[in-house]
């Protein structure tokens, strides 16, 4: 049976379209307003709206990591996050690490210690691992397989990433980076 437009089925009218909200934010230092359905992730945002796909689908749960991305310098699951809460904030995705041609000094240490095998898991790999740095949690060894294990490496990839970032934690320490 064809209904007319208007027409309800059993007394009920139809669901309206829901209505998208406008969100403003930088991401990777460029201005963005866009209109979003309220149930859009920050992760399909980035991903399907933006075409940035360097930020990865992983689990869906925020088991992973694979989605790890930094919102205000703090590296946040984008899966587990609404795009709208996240209005009017600076997003860093793995693709806004570098200035130009020159590599964040994480980046550039997950390349000399080979700290990725399959490199899916890679980009939210260097996106926490650049926030826990900012943050000062990488005092030693422990501590950075502490702050890292919401991070997960399907290959194994564990000790280079370590080496990664101890040798982007001396980096930094001598001034030369992040």
């Amino acid at each position: 049976m064809k209904r007319s437009e208007g027409s309800t089925v059993g007394g009920v009218a139809p669901p309206e379209e829901p209505t998208k909200q406008r969100l403003s934010l930088r991401v990777n230092g460029a201005e963005k307003q866009l209109d979003v359905a309220p149930w859009t992730t920050l992760l399909d945002l980035l991903r399907e709206t933006l075409d940035l796909t360097g930020t990865k689908k992983g689990c869906d749960h925020g088991q992973c990591g694979a989605c790890t991305v930094l919102v205000d310098g703090q590296r946040i699951n984008s899966c587990l996050t609404l795009a709208i809460m996240k209005d009017g904030c600076e997003v860093t995705t793995v693709e806004g690490l570098a200035r130009g041609d020159a590599l964040h000094p994480v980046q550039e240490a997950f390349i000399e210690q080979d700290a990725f095998q399959c490199g899916y898991c890679t980009p939210g790999q260097i996106c926490s691992a650049v926030g826990m740095l900012a943050e000062g949690h990488a005092r030693t060894d422990d501590d950075i397989r502490e702050q890292m294990s919401g991070n997960l490496c399907r290959c194994g990839a564990y000790p280079h990433i370590l080496a990664a970032i101890q040798q982007a934690r001396r980096t930094s320490a001598k001034g030369e980076g992040t």
